[in-house]
């Protein structure tokens, strides 16, 4: 019979880069089991603790906290750069207790190439690391591997049936050039694959039975999601999503739980919006004020440096993402960066074709031509280390009196509670309402 168990599932509730790894590193402290649900290594987290800088791109953000971590079965896995992972949180001194699922699907030499090449013209803006071809592969069915295939013995006879069924493709490409090229192509792909295979076969579980386990022996679970809302494959931008379910839902399926066993779901979002890659931003701030933005926050990606698009806070996309994650609270990171500015303005609604409307729209087209409907509120001070110490002390009392309504604005206004507040990247810099 299961007992009383603690979960709670991290979402971004933007476009992704809200921070979320900062606040799964610091909900880690009182987990016993972190899991990833979603996504492949196009998602990157940083975290800052014990003086050192993590960027994480596969393992969850909770390895730093020394818990239990777990891929699980909704990810896509690149056996390369997470061996490289490994190896870096080894050096750091970070062994990781690692569980990967042997139903999550592999990453492919050939995905990636596939990847790079199809989106030339940047008009999705994919980040190249093989994650829309690997998915794509998972559902046909028929040439895709996972984790079981690559550590089991079976591996070599799966993977050169796909390749003959991909041979087109790989000529299309260029990345074979004769029969030949091909059968060396095949060798290669196999050695390779196959000891990457070595190195992880330790790692890999059933890790929907060690999640549920843990859930019914009354242990608290974090569940890590990847990107935002608004990426969400179902439920974003689309096309200008990606290719996973990235909103609460997807815990269920990318994990492997029932959803009766979900107790709490934060939304992440930075007291102000950003986006990386192609696609509409109502909010988006052209010129000298986005560069402001950008620079303060050193809003550069983790994954791939590129410079984020920065705008003004959207309440219509939180809204909209309390209402498809069924957000039980809201952690707002990076308040900081709005410090020292005289005005701040916050979207509460858009101007579509001349029509009012509090509801975010289901087409691109549509969105492109919102216009944000915006109120202007004050802004306060900046405040240095030591006034940030004792605002921590203090709480969210201890903010200047015009960040505090900013954020019971954004409270009132989504329906939501905030629960965290974070007033820097450090640890020390997060405040619990």
């Amino acid at each position: 019979m299961s007992v009383a168990h603690d979960s709670t599932v991290i979402v971004g509730a933007q476009w992704g880069d809200e921070g979320k790894g900062k606040i799964v590193d610091f909900l880690a402290d009182k987990a016993d089991v972190v899991v990833r649900f979603n996504g492949g290594n196009n998602a990157g987290h940083t975290v800052k603790a014990d003086g050192k800088t993590f960027k994480l791109h596969i393992i969850p953000s909770g390895v730093v906290r020394k818990k239990l971590i777990v891929i699980a079965n909704g990810m896509v896995v690149d056996p390369e750069v997470l061996l490289e992972e490994i190896g870096m949180l080894k050096e750091m001194g970070y062994e990781p207790n690692l569980a990967i699922s042997e139903k999550a699907h592999v990453i492919m030499h050939y995905h990636k190439l596939f990847d790079s090449g199809s989106d030339k013209n940047g008009k999705i803006g994919t980040t190249g690391r093989g994650i829309g071809p690997a998915y794509s592969d998972k559902a046909k069915r028929t040439e895709a591997l996972r984790v079981i295939d690559l550590v089991s013995g079976g591996f070599r006879a799966k993977m050169e049936k796909i390749l003959e069924d991909k041979k087109g493709e790989l000529l299309k490409f260029g990345i074979v050039r004769s029969a030949e090229e091909f059968k060396e192509y095949k060798t290669a792909i196999a050695e390779e694959y196959e000891n990457y295979a070595d190195s992880l076969r330790p790692y890999v579980s059933n890790t929907a039975v060690l999640i549920n386990d843990a859930l019914d022996s009354g242990k608290n679970v974090l569940f890590e999601g990847a990107q935002g809302t608004l990426l969400d494959v179902d439920h974003g931008t689309y096309p200008y999503v990606t290719s996973s379910s990235t909103c609460a839902g997807g815990v269920c399926t990318g994990a492997g739980i029932g959803p009766g066993k979900i107790k709490k779901v934060i939304g992440v979002t930075k007291a102000y919006t950003t986006r990386v890659g192609e696609g509409p931003f109502p909010t988006e701030l052209k010129g000298k004020e986005g560069d402001v933005l950008r620079e303060a926050g050193s809003e550069y990606g983790t994954t791939t440096g590129r410079p984020r698009r920065c705008g003004w806070l959207d309440l219509v996309v939180l809204k909209y993402a309390k209402m498809v994650n069924g957000l039980t609270g809201l952690a707002v990171t990076k308040l900081d960066v709005l410090s020292g500015l005289e005005k701040i303005k916050i979207c509460i609604a858009y101007e579509i074709d001349g029509k009012r409307t509090e509801h975010f729209p289901s087409s691109a087209e549509a969105l492109e031509k919102a216009k944000p409907v915006y109120v202007e509120m004050r802004g306060w001070d900046k405040w240095n280390e030591r006034e940030a110490e004792e605002i921590v002390k203090k709480g969210v009392k201890g903010l200047p009196e015009n960040a505090r309504k900013y954020l019971e604005f954004i409270e009132t206004h989504v329906g939501v509670p905030i629960s965290i507040v974070s007033i820097g990247p450090g640890r020390d810099e997060t405040i619990v309402v």
